[in-house]
């Protein structure tokens, strides 16, 4: 199966492109394809993420009598300089950077639930399937996301997650931080992923759900714990 045939299937007919890559699993060209998609989604979204990042750290007091005056104000200043071309190289390849790690990681905690129920399937075919699934969330998401934060001029309050309904609700709160990763290209990315961990597990599309969403509720946990320990430091 072709690269075209294999990112239209991602979205159509998933089930027959994960058996196609339980047989054969190759993901280089669906994964180059992603992190150029995603370098240039940080690139258009970094001048609102970063306006956003200058006023929470304006707000908080913490951070200020933590630093000190001085060493605060410098670092707003440093903050609101213009950007450089190795701030510009940092944005455009440090997501990629961390979606391969996500993917490697998520890949081999996949493997692990993999080998509670199966001795079949192999990292190669579990990454070769999560990368494929990614798709759905890495271009068709963030495609999404792109014209919204174009819309509303601001990244932390754009959501495709059940945040979306209670949009006065405050996006610092950890009522926010939970119902974001509820996001629905997320819950589609990992239930195509079980067609995937079916057939190169050789399990039941049962199992196969329960080791996904498994693995999705692990890393929304993760996001949520990272979101409050981080907000700690502002507040």
């Amino acid at each position: 199966m072709n690269f075209f045939k294999r990112l239209e299937g991602i979205f159509f007919s998933p089930k027959l492109v994960f058996e196609s890559l339980a047989e054969k699993p190759i993901w280089v060209d669906i994964l180059i394809v992603l992190l150029i998609a995603l370098s240039v989604y940080s690139l258009l979204i970094a001048p609102y993420a970063k306006n956003e990042q200058i006023q929470m750290t304006k707000e908080s007091t913490k951070l200020k009598e933590r630093m000190g005056e001085d060493r605060f104000n410098q670092l707003v200043a440093r903050m609101e300089g213009p950007t450089t071309t190795w701030k510009v190289i940092q944005t455009a390849v440090g997501a990629p950077l961390y979606l391969i790690l996500a993917l490697v990681l998520q890949s081999l905690v996949l493997l692990m639930f993999g080998r509670f129920v199966s001795t079949q399937g192999s990292f190669k075919q579990l990454f070769s399937a999560l990368v494929h699934a990614s798709a759905v969330n890495v271009l068709l998401g963030n495609a999404v996301r792109l014209v919204l934060v174009l819309m509303r001029k601001s990244v932390m309050q754009t959501t495709t997650s059940l945040a979306l309904l209670f949009p006065k609700m405050e996006v610092t709160s950890t009522a926010f931080m939970a119902l974001a990763q509820v996001d629905f290209f997320q819950l589609w990315l990992f239930g195509i992923l079980a067609y995937g961990l079916a057939a190169i597990l050789k399990i039941d599309i049962k199992k196969a759900l329960f080791i996904s969403y498994t693995v999705w509720f692990l890393k929304a946990l993760l996001n949520i714990g990272l979101g409050i320990l981080f907000m700690s430091f502002l507040r």
